[in-house]
Formats: C-alpha cells, structure tokens, sequence
C-alpha cells in the first residue's frame, strides 16, 4: 500500500455531524473501550461496521488497514472531522488503537476526550454519520482574558441559562473570552452556525442575559465565520 491515505468518504464528501437514522436506530456493537468499560471513547454501530469493512476490503493490503478518526477543526468552530484508512501498524505511539470485530479504529490522544461519547453510524441517505455530544474547546485568542472572576460568572450563565435557550434551536455558544474593556467574545456553533438570524440572537438574546448578570460586560461580539456555516449568510 502507498503512504496515500484513504478516505471513505472520498465520493461523498465529509461524514455529517448529525442525522438521524432513516429506518430507526442500527443495532449497536461493543463500544470503541479499552478493557475498562470507563475508557470507552465511541460506539460504533453494525451498520457502520459493515459499511467500513465493505470500504475498506476494496483498498489494497485492506487487512492492514484501519479507520482513523481525527477532528480537524479548530477551537470555536463546529466539529469537522477526517476519517481515513491507514496502517495501523503505522499509526503513533500516541494514538489510541482499538479493535472491534477484527477492524482498526485509530484515534489521535489530543481528540480523545473531544469524541468520547460520540457514535459512528450510517445509513443509505446520510452516509458515515458522527453523533458527537461534545463541544468544541473555546478559541484561544491573543489579548483576551479567560481565567478571572468576570469570566466564571459568564461560563456560568453560559452553561445554566444561554446554551439550554439555544440548545431549543440546534445551537449553542462557546465563551472566547473578554477584552477588559465591556466586552465578551463568543463563537456560534450547530444550528447557529450560518443561521441568518445569528445575529439577531446574539445581540438580543444572549446579550441581554450577559449584561444583565454581570456587570463587567456591557456588550457581546461574535467571533463565528458565518460563511462556512450549513446556511451561510455572509458574502
């Protein structure tokens, strides 16, 4: 085999993060889990099992290949995620090298934690699909601060009040920090990511819950690239 890897998703484009199944839940195999059931990662259902066997036994060397599962974006921005066969005599020292039912599942150890929980399934209409119930870590951005007094008191709001309102959409915000200087800056992720009303909700909604608890802040900013969102609204 060539040092090329492979991706399955190679005539379909990437694996959606979300979609439910169109024929009821897949029978689920044994988790992705080292021997202890507490080191579980993901769970992969039979019907992404099969379908990656089905993949893979079509490359050639297939029985030294495996499926590695890695995040690709960045901090503050919505899952992405490459999915490719390779060696997985090849793979890291690092990686977190799983077996279920004789196939190779390779996980970088910086994306462990991101994935656990998460589910690979698939089905006819949506392909490999990634249930991941994780969000993605906060941008680190130079000049803002994160680990004061103001900053507990917006996480706390954040996690208690403003992303259960959002989750009711899809959504949700990741806290990037503030400037010292009024203002709280935030991503927007799943359903608010390219939403055309982002905007609106930002400043109305999740603005108002900020300044109204805490002091400090007077105004939000959201930092979210809307143009790479599901339905993208910037030019």
């Amino acid at each position: 085999m060539s040092e090329t890897k492979t991706s399955p998703f190679a005539t379909t484009g990437d694996a959606p993060k979300s979609s439910p199944l169109a024929s009821g839940e897949a029978a689920k195999v044994s988790p992705l889990a080292a021997e202890s059931p507490r080191d579980t990662i993901i769970t992969v259902t039979t019907a992404a099992l099969v379908k990656l066997k089905e993949l893979r036994d079509t490359e050639p060397d297939a029985k030294k290949l495996g499926l590695r599962l890695a995040i690709v974006s960045k901090p503050g921005e919505d899952f992405r995620y490459d999915l490719v066969f390779e060696e997985f005599l090849k793979s890291a020292f690092t990686d977190e090298v799983r077996t279920i039912d004789g196939f190779k599942f390779i996980i970088p150890q910086s994306d462990v934690d991101l994935l656990r929980g998460a589910e690979l399934d698939y089905n006819e209409q949506a392909g490999l699909v990634l249930r991941n119930p994780n969000r993605p870590k906060a941008p680190v951005i130079e000049g803002l601060v994160r680990d004061d007094a103001t900053s507990a008191q917006v996480e706390a709001i954040v996690s208690t009040d403003v992303n259960p309102m959002l989750a009711a959409h899809g959504g949700f915000v990741t806290y990037a920090g503030h400037d010292n200087e009024g203002t709280a800056y935030f991503t927007m992720g799943g359903g608010c990511h390219g939403c055309s009303m982002s905007k609106q909700t930002m400043l109305e909604g999740v603005q108002t819950m900020i300044t109204e608890q805490v002091k400090a802040i007077t105004r939000v900013r959201d930092l979210t690239d809307h143009a790479t969102g599901a339905n993208p609204y910037y030019s």
